[in-house]
């Protein structure tokens, strides 16, 4: 097994969630820390995955909602500062890849599949093969204990259960 570093400059750790039931609000966590080990990335079958995100680092362009989801309302950074992620099993489908795994958001762990596109290999102006994927995955955030809401005066809630995630990546040689 190789060890594989995420190219943070080139990836993405995002997120989507409907707003007040007529839009998105994205946002992405600009701080985490990713382990790939792996045969050979080519085949992610191979692949063992592991993600810590550091829910202060939570950014959706606005300091007061940032603030918020950092509260005890939300994620209680102060009691459950980080996320993790770690794959439990990998299976292949043509280009595409299932990466099921373990997430855990406030003590809470729930299984979690992730659908995975290979967008393929190629080599930087130094001479170092890089590797590119796209990942997501559907949650509910009720399920991880992010129940905080409020009630629409129009009907229907400030924010929505399901929570798309997505992820972007650009893999190296572990130097």
């Amino acid at each position: 097994m190789e060890k594989w570093t995420v190219d943070q400059s080139h990836s993405n750790v995002g997120f989507e969630v409907k707003h007040m039931m007529v839009s998105k609000v994205k946002g992405h966590f600009n701080s985490y820390t990713a382990d790939v080990e792996a045969a050979d990335l080519t085949d992610l079958t191979t692949a063992i995955i592991s993600f810590v995100f550091e829910v202060a680092s939570i950014d959706t362009k606005s300091d007061d909602r940032d603030n918020h989801l950092k509260s005890a309302d939300f994620f209680d950074v102060e009691t459950y500062p980080s996320i993790t992620f770690k794959s439990t099993n990998i299976t292949k489908d043509g280009d595409d890849y299932k990466v099921i795994g373990e997430l855990t958001i406030k003590d809470v762990t729930k299984p979690v599949a992730f659908d995975v596109e290979y967008g393929g290999k190629g080599t930087n102006p130094w001479g170092v093969e890089v590797y590119g994927f796209e990942a997501e995955a559907k949650i509910n955030r009720e399920e991880f204990g992010l129940t905080w809401n409020a009630a629409l005066e129009t009907g229907g809630v400030l924010v929505g259960k399901d929570i798309k995630i997505k992820v972007e990546l650009e893999i190296n040689p572990h130097a």
